[in-house]
């Protein structure tokens, strides 16, 4: 098909409804929650690496950190699931003809993708169950496999994702995946499309990300009366490692995902918005070798904001790609889709995400800070109290209100 044709079949494949805001709007959204989504994946990942190696480690400051990472693996897991929904939806949104199609095109993979997720998260409890509380109390714990195993099925449902978002990037061989050698294809089996290199990046973003939480992690623990400091103080050289050489590391799947990009993207490569990431992550390394040999400063806890702004950078270029490919080659434009405002569901969103979010997570970080830096049982006061109390009747009135409105809406 030519081109032209193939930008009219994406501009067929639109819902002609519209979307109820600004694309531009979503477009912003989705950038900032896929780096949200991000961070907390490679956190999982970073830290559920230390676990693993601790698992098999005789080293008691291994199987000590071992322990805690594990704790920060499994709520990162909940937490990277619960804002990857976001992006997801906005994608769907803006680029429905380009995901829509990249999901039909391998829908066995999209349909297991839960399954496979499911599976991941159940092994990580597993691990954590079967070694007590604490997870590592134990000098030899049980069911050392299950940790393995969870990164690797974990990784599996990274690279069906990967996949499906660089199927939807190339409308010029849909019709060759759907149709190959001229027999129509309706399995829904295959994952045509991927880069090692990108997969690559992704995930070795890790060390650097799980270095900046272990350098955080030495702060948040040193002013407990019961602190350990010279465990904690060797958790914090090695996140320093991670963070410096990490940083460089990931230069290197980097500079081979710049190198392989497709000829839709020829004038990417040599962009600013290819740089900017690359400067993001030299200046990280940079920052935490000048910024951190202090063990009581702010920017020990600062190390994580900057390990966030290092992946917002290549999660905006990666925004910027996608534009790049589909407006820059293929004529297609997101900002040129009809808007029908909607501001109830506009202004519904916000207010869950600011309302309800907000007072929720603020009850969930104020209980995680207070135990973490307290000496045995922690006792709430009565202004953490009312904080919760808040949260669940937030919650509750939003629950009442959906239902309540969903009810008006089938009576009509």
């Amino acid at each position: 098909m030519e081109v032209a044709q193939l930008t009219d079949m994406m501009y067929a494949l639109r819902n002609p409804a519209g979307v109820p805001f600004y694309p531009i709007v979503f477009i912003a959204l989705g950038v900032l929650t896929f780096a949200m989504h991000i961070f907390f994946v490679q956190l999982m990942l970073g830290t559920g690496a230390i676990t693993a190696y601790g698992a098999f480690s005789n080293n008691p400051y291994w199987q000590r950190l071992a322990s805690a990472m594990l704790e920060i693996a499994k709520v990162s897991v909940s937490v990277a699931i619960v804002i990857g929904v976001a992006p997801l939806l906005f994608v769907q949104v803006v680029y429905d003809p380009q995901w829509y199609t990249a999901n039909v095109l391998s829908a066995r993979w999209v349909i297991g993708f839960i399954v496979i997720m499911i599976m991941a998260y159940w092994l990580m409890y597993y691990y954590y169950f079967r070694n007590g509380k604490f997870g590592q109390g134990a000098d030899k714990p049980k069911a050392r496999w299950s940790i393995i195993a969870s990164l690797l099925v974990f990784l599996v449902a990274g690279w069906i994702m990967h996949s499906l978002t660089s199927q939807m990037l190339h409308p010029e061989l849909w019709q060759q995946w759907y149709v190959p050698n001229g027999a129509m294809d309706t399995t829904g089996s295959q994952l045509h499309a991927n880069n090692p290199w990108r997969f690559a990046f992704f995930i070795l973003t890790a060390i650097p990300v799980a270095g900046a939480m272990l350098v955080a992690y030495r702060r948040f623990k040193s002013v407990r009366d019961d602190a350990d400091h010279a465990y904690l103080d060797w958790a914090a050289e090695l996140g320093k490692k991670w963070l410096k050489v990490g940083s460089l590391l990931v230069l290197i799947p980097y500079l081979g995902w710049m190198l392989t990009l497709p000829e839709t993207a020829e004038n990417f490569a040599g962009s600013i918005w290819s740089i900017l990431p690359a400067l993001g992550f030299i200046g990280l390394a940079v920052w935490s070798h000048l910024r951190l040999n202090d063990a009581k400063s702010i920017c020990n806890y600062m190390v994580l904001a900057m390990a966030f702004i290092a992946v917002l950078l290549p999660s905006i270029g990666r925004e910027v790609l996608r534009y790049d490919i589909l407006n820059g080659f293929f004529g297609y434009n997101f900002f040129d889709y009809k808007v029908m405002i909607d501001w109830y569901s506009t202004l519904l969103f916000f207010g869950t995400f600011a309302v309800v979010g907000g007072a929720v997570l603020g009850y969930f970080l104020t209980i995680a800070w207070k135990v973490g830096q307290s000496k045995g049982v922690y006792v709430p006061s009565p202004a953490v109290d009312r904080a919760g109390t808040i949260a669940i009747w937030v919650i509750s009135l939003w629950m009442v209100h959906f239902f309540v409105l969903g009810f008006w809406v089938w009576v009509q």
